[in-house]
Protein backbone atom coordinates (compact mmCIF):
# COMPACT_ATOMS: atom_id res chain seq x y z
CA UNK A 1 0.00 0.00 0.00
CA UNK A 2 2.56 1.76 0.80
CA UNK A 3 6.47 1.71 0.40
CA UNK A 4 9.41 3.64 1.75
CA UNK A 5 13.04 3.34 0.62
CA UNK A 6 15.89 5.17 1.50
CA UNK A 7 18.96 5.41 -1.06
CA UNK A 8 21.67 7.81 0.63
CA UNK A 9 19.69 11.03 1.69
CA UNK A 10 16.82 10.58 -0.42
CA UNK A 11 13.44 9.20 0.92
CA UNK A 12 11.12 7.37 -1.64
CA UNK A 13 7.66 6.94 -0.60
CA UNK A 14 5.82 5.39 -3.14
CA UNK A 15 1.73 5.14 -3.34
CA UNK A 16 0.71 1.31 -4.17
CA UNK A 17 -2.93 0.97 -3.54
CA UNK A 18 -4.37 1.53 -7.30
CA UNK A 19 -6.06 4.66 -7.69
CA UNK A 20 -4.43 5.34 -4.35
CA UNK A 21 -7.64 6.66 -2.70
CA UNK A 22 -7.54 7.77 0.98
CA UNK A 23 -9.25 5.92 4.08
CA UNK A 24 -8.26 5.73 7.17
CA UNK A 25 -6.32 2.27 6.85
CA UNK A 26 -4.54 4.01 4.17
CA UNK A 27 -3.73 7.47 6.32
CA UNK A 28 -2.10 5.39 9.00
CA UNK A 29 -0.02 3.62 6.67
CA UNK A 30 1.44 6.90 4.96
CA UNK A 31 1.44 8.11 8.73
CA UNK A 32 3.53 5.03 9.47
CA UNK A 33 6.01 5.96 6.71
CA UNK A 34 6.38 9.39 8.03
CA UNK A 35 7.67 8.25 11.49
CA UNK A 36 10.43 6.51 10.08
CA UNK A 37 11.64 9.28 8.01
CA UNK A 38 11.26 11.67 11.66
CA UNK A 39 12.96 9.18 13.51
CA UNK A 40 16.32 10.31 11.20
CA UNK A 41 18.83 13.43 11.23
CA UNK A 42 20.68 14.95 9.21
CA UNK A 43 20.23 15.69 5.57
CA UNK A 44 16.96 14.52 3.30
CA UNK A 45 14.55 14.78 0.84
CA UNK A 46 11.07 12.84 0.44
CA UNK A 47 9.79 11.99 -3.27
CA UNK A 48 6.62 11.11 -3.11
CA UNK A 49 5.24 9.48 -5.97
CA UNK A 50 2.48 6.68 -7.62
CA UNK A 51 3.16 3.10 -8.98
CA UNK A 52 -0.13 3.73 -10.66
CA UNK A 53 0.93 4.72 -14.44
CA UNK A 54 -2.40 6.79 -14.70
CA UNK A 55 -3.16 7.81 -11.08
CA UNK A 56 -1.38 9.55 -8.44
CA UNK A 57 -4.03 9.75 -6.14
CA UNK A 58 -7.52 9.94 -7.07
CA UNK A 59 -9.14 11.38 -4.28
CA UNK A 60 -11.71 9.80 -1.46
CA UNK A 61 -12.44 6.32 -1.34
CA UNK A 62 -16.18 7.49 -1.82
CA UNK A 63 -17.66 3.87 -2.11
CA UNK A 64 -16.63 3.06 1.55
CA UNK A 65 -16.99 6.79 3.25
CA UNK A 66 -20.49 5.57 2.05
CA UNK A 67 -21.14 2.18 3.57
CA UNK A 68 -17.81 1.28 5.55
CA UNK A 69 -19.76 -2.00 6.47
CA UNK A 70 -19.48 -3.10 3.47
CA UNK A 71 -15.14 -2.46 3.67
CA UNK A 72 -14.23 -3.02 6.35
CA UNK A 73 -10.31 -3.09 5.07
CA UNK A 74 -10.74 0.50 4.94
CA UNK A 75 -10.57 1.35 8.72
CA UNK A 76 -12.52 3.16 11.57
CA UNK A 77 -15.04 5.50 9.32
CA UNK A 78 -15.13 7.80 12.72
CA UNK A 79 -11.66 9.06 12.97
CA UNK A 80 -11.01 9.08 8.94
CA UNK A 81 -11.54 13.42 8.79
CA UNK A 82 -9.54 14.45 11.91
CA UNK A 83 -6.39 12.28 11.25
CA UNK A 84 -6.51 12.63 7.54
CA UNK A 85 -6.45 16.30 8.32
CA UNK A 86 -3.14 16.00 10.88
CA UNK A 87 -1.58 13.89 7.86
CA UNK A 88 -1.45 16.48 5.71
CA UNK A 89 -0.63 19.05 8.23
CA UNK A 90 2.66 16.76 9.26
CA UNK A 91 3.46 16.44 5.55
CA UNK A 92 3.33 20.37 5.10
CA UNK A 93 5.58 20.97 8.24
CA UNK A 94 7.74 17.76 7.53
CA UNK A 95 11.57 18.74 8.43
CA UNK A 96 12.97 17.95 5.23
CA UNK A 97 12.45 19.23 1.85
CA UNK A 98 9.50 17.34 0.35
CA UNK A 99 9.06 16.79 -3.97
CA UNK A 100 5.87 15.47 -5.16
CA UNK A 101 6.35 13.53 -8.60
CA UNK A 102 2.67 13.78 -9.98
CA UNK A 103 2.80 11.26 -12.60
CA UNK A 104 -1.10 10.61 -12.90
CA UNK A 105 -4.53 12.32 -12.20
CA UNK A 106 -4.60 14.02 -8.51
CA UNK A 107 -8.20 14.86 -7.74
CA UNK A 108 -9.72 16.27 -4.50
CA UNK A 109 -7.83 14.26 -1.51
CA UNK A 110 -4.92 14.09 -4.09
CA UNK A 111 -4.52 17.19 -5.27
CA UNK A 112 -3.98 18.37 -1.08
CA UNK A 113 -1.12 15.41 -0.80
CA UNK A 114 0.26 17.25 -3.80
CA UNK A 115 -0.13 20.94 -2.57
CA UNK A 116 1.48 19.88 1.12
CA UNK A 117 4.82 18.94 -0.39
CA UNK A 118 7.07 21.95 -0.92
CA UNK A 119 7.59 21.44 -4.82
CA UNK A 120 5.81 19.42 -7.51
CA UNK A 121 6.87 18.32 -10.64
CA UNK A 122 4.09 16.54 -12.96
CA UNK A 123 3.92 14.73 -16.17
CA UNK A 124 3.23 17.03 -19.23
CA UNK A 125 1.73 14.76 -21.21
CA UNK A 126 -1.38 13.25 -19.03
CA UNK A 127 -3.39 13.63 -15.57
CA UNK A 128 -5.21 16.40 -14.47
CA UNK A 129 -4.94 18.21 -10.92
CA UNK A 130 -8.40 19.17 -9.75
CA UNK A 131 -10.35 19.84 -6.10
CA UNK A 132 -13.53 18.27 -7.37
CA UNK A 133 -15.74 18.92 -4.98
CA UNK A 134 -18.00 21.11 -6.11
CA UNK A 135 -18.55 18.87 -8.47
CA UNK A 136 -19.53 15.96 -5.90
CA UNK A 137 -21.55 18.38 -4.16
CA UNK A 138 -19.11 18.71 -0.95
CA UNK A 139 -18.31 21.46 1.19
CA UNK A 140 -14.53 22.76 0.94
CA UNK A 141 -13.37 22.50 4.87
CA UNK A 142 -11.63 25.64 6.21
CA UNK A 143 -8.24 23.90 6.67
CA UNK A 144 -8.43 22.86 2.89
CA UNK A 145 -9.26 26.38 1.74
CA UNK A 146 -5.91 27.76 4.00
CA UNK A 147 -3.80 25.18 2.20
CA UNK A 148 -5.22 26.03 -1.52
CA UNK A 149 -4.97 29.22 -0.38
CA UNK A 150 -1.16 29.27 0.13
CA UNK A 151 -0.02 27.09 -1.88
CA UNK A 152 -2.10 28.26 -5.38
CA UNK A 153 -1.28 32.07 -6.85
CA UNK A 154 -4.32 34.40 -5.89
CA UNK A 155 -5.45 34.84 -9.82
CA UNK A 156 -6.10 30.62 -9.97
CA UNK A 157 -7.15 29.97 -6.28
CA UNK A 158 -11.25 30.85 -7.05
CA UNK A 159 -10.68 28.79 -10.32
CA UNK A 160 -9.81 25.58 -8.16
CA UNK A 161 -11.75 25.80 -5.25
CA UNK A 162 -15.33 26.98 -6.59
CA UNK A 163 -15.05 26.09 -10.31
CA UNK A 164 -13.17 22.60 -10.09
CA UNK A 165 -10.97 23.64 -12.93
CA UNK A 166 -9.18 20.93 -14.12
CA UNK A 167 -5.27 21.98 -14.48
CA UNK A 168 -2.61 19.86 -16.64
CA UNK A 169 0.18 19.86 -16.03
CA UNK A 170 1.43 22.80 -18.37
CA UNK A 171 -1.33 25.26 -17.33
CA UNK A 172 -0.98 24.03 -13.80
CA UNK A 173 2.75 25.17 -14.47
CA UNK A 174 2.09 28.12 -16.02
CA UNK A 175 -0.23 29.13 -13.19
CA UNK A 176 2.55 28.97 -10.71
CA UNK A 177 1.00 25.61 -9.06
CA UNK A 178 3.90 23.24 -9.55
CA UNK A 179 7.51 23.79 -10.47
CA UNK A 180 8.15 21.61 -13.68
CA UNK A 181 6.71 19.35 -16.29
CA UNK A 182 8.62 16.13 -17.68
CA UNK A 183 7.61 12.99 -19.61
CA UNK A 184 6.33 10.00 -17.65
CA UNK A 185 10.04 8.44 -18.44
CA UNK A 186 11.92 11.74 -17.46
CA UNK A 187 9.75 12.67 -14.25
CA UNK A 188 11.18 10.47 -11.49
CA UNK A 189 14.69 11.86 -12.30
CA UNK A 190 13.58 15.44 -12.43
CA UNK A 191 12.24 14.77 -8.69
CA UNK A 192 15.42 13.13 -7.99
CA UNK A 193 17.93 15.78 -9.28
CA UNK A 194 15.72 18.46 -7.08
CA UNK A 195 15.87 16.44 -4.08
CA UNK A 196 19.45 15.71 -3.73
CA UNK A 197 19.53 19.68 -4.57
CA UNK A 198 17.68 20.29 -1.66
CA UNK A 199 18.61 17.50 0.99
CA UNK A 200 21.58 19.71 2.64
CA UNK A 201 18.78 22.38 3.55
CA UNK A 202 18.04 19.55 6.07
CA UNK A 203 21.72 19.53 7.75
CA UNK A 204 19.38 21.07 10.74
CA UNK A 205 16.23 19.37 10.57
CA UNK A 206 14.54 20.93 13.53
CA UNK A 207 15.46 24.71 11.40
CA UNK A 208 14.44 23.33 8.52
CA UNK A 209 10.63 22.25 10.47
CA UNK A 210 10.83 25.23 12.35
CA UNK A 211 11.20 27.66 9.17
CA UNK A 212 7.98 25.53 7.52
CA UNK A 213 5.92 26.17 11.04
CA UNK A 214 6.56 29.74 10.95
CA UNK A 215 5.32 29.82 7.34
CA UNK A 216 2.42 27.34 7.64
CA UNK A 217 1.47 26.79 11.49
CA UNK A 218 0.09 28.74 14.40
CA UNK A 219 0.16 32.81 13.41
CA UNK A 220 1.38 32.26 10.37
CA UNK A 221 4.31 34.51 9.10
CA UNK A 222 2.55 34.79 5.19
CA UNK A 223 -0.22 36.17 6.85
CA UNK A 224 -0.10 36.78 10.56
CA UNK A 225 -3.19 33.98 11.00
CA UNK A 226 -3.64 30.49 11.45
CA UNK A 227 -2.10 28.73 8.39
CA UNK A 228 -2.93 25.21 6.88
CA UNK A 229 -0.72 23.41 8.76
CA UNK A 230 -2.02 24.75 12.09
CA UNK A 231 -5.51 24.48 10.94
CA UNK A 232 -5.23 21.03 9.16
CA UNK A 233 -3.77 19.52 12.57
CA UNK A 234 -6.48 21.45 14.60
CA UNK A 235 -9.41 20.23 12.83
CA UNK A 236 -12.87 19.00 13.94
CA UNK A 237 -14.00 20.17 10.53
CA UNK A 238 -14.99 17.05 7.87
CA UNK A 239 -17.77 16.02 5.71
Amino acid sequence: MIELQKKESIYFLTMDAGENRWNTTFVKEFAKALDEIEKDEGPGALITSSKDPKFFSNGLDLEWMQAPEKHPKGGDREVFGEEFMFLMGRIITLSIPTICAINGHAFGAGFMLALSHDVRFMREDRGFLCANEMQLGLKIPRPELALFRHKIPANSFFETVQLSKRWTGLSAYKAGIIQGTGSFEDLPELALKKAEELAPLAKDRKNYGAQKEMLYGENAAINLEHGPAHMLKNSKEFE
